[in-house]
């Protein structure tokens, strides 16, 4: 799990209500219901009206890979593909077959299964773009929903605020009830700033760089798959796929693929 998204959003609120409290004023007094119910279920409900029921539900199913979205290593996946290489070049491409039915990531497990099944290299590599497109604009869907609240909940606040203050244009013969009104007609505006930047946006943006991230890895295997199905060695493998991401998140030659890369020259010449 990575705790980004919760740590950060846990830090925001407690910045907001330590500046509450080192002002002097109470943590309650902008914990009203009525400003909060047109904030969050306004905002809610336009953002369902902007979409479709499919849209919402699939972004509402999203929402806990925000929280809890953990994508395994770019530098794993180089691993298991320089040892898929490995097995290719030394038993074809038809071993990969028994190799996939071990991998828990679905789009390699499938792009092994065609490769094994001996499907052309231009077919193959359109499959593949078209399930990495299918993928894109499956999470543009979620991910541009929680943009689209950010974007409404500011404007819901003030239409919050609006309605607040006619109550408060309909009570000036009450001027000693008129601060406490007009300070609580501001806290729909407060909440409208407040879920955009501080829930809506940060759980959107989240989700597409997961999204982007898990398109990046699927880009990789594409490649790797394609490469393997060419005969590329091993080692030239390694090092093609680990260009293609930053150092940092490519990582390092895992040393058992090390030791087999180094090996694997010498046991094709004792098999020659």
């Amino acid at each position: 799990m990575d705790p980004a998204t919760l740590i950060g959003l846990l830090l925001a609120f407690g910045a907001m209500f330590t500046m509450i409290i080192m002002e002097g004023a109470s943590i309650t007094s902008i914990l009203l219901p009525a400003p909060m119910i047109i904030v969050f279920f306004g905002t809610l409900a336009v953002g369902l009206a902007s979409g479709t029921i499919k849209d919402t539900i699939s972004a509402i199913k999203m929402l806990p890979k925000a929280f809890r979205g953990k994508l395994a290593p770019a530098g794993d996946t180089i691993d298991k593909l320089v040892e898929l290489a490995t097995v290719a070049r030394k038993d074809g491409l038809l071993a990969l077959e028994a190799e996939g039915r071990g991998i828990k990531d679905p789009f390699l497990s499938r792009s092994l299964q065609s490769l094994a099944d001996g499907m052309d290299g231009d077919e193959l590599s359109e499959q593949l773009e078209d399930d990495i497109s299918s993928k894109e604009r499956a999470d543009a869907v979620g991910y541009k929903w929680f943009n689209t609240l950010g974007g409404y909940a500011p404007t819901v606040g003030i239409i919050g605020t609006v309605v607040s203050l006619t109550h408060v244009l309909e009570n000036l013969s009450k001027p000693d009830e008129l601060g406490h009104m007009i300070a609580a007609a501001f806290v729909a505006t407060l909440w409208g700033l407040v879920s955009s930047n501080f829930i809506w946006l940060p759980i959107g943006a989240r989700l597409r760089r997961l999204s982007e991230i898990e398109v990046e890895q699927m880009n990789v295997v594409m490649e790797g798959v394609l490469a393997i199905q060419s005969g590329i060695q091993p080692l030239l493998l390694d090092e093609k796929l680990r260009s293609m991401l930053p150092p940092t998140a490519a990582g390092k030659k895992g040393k058992k693929n090390a030791l087999a890369v180094a090996e694997e020259p010498e046991s094709f010449e004792a098999a020659a």
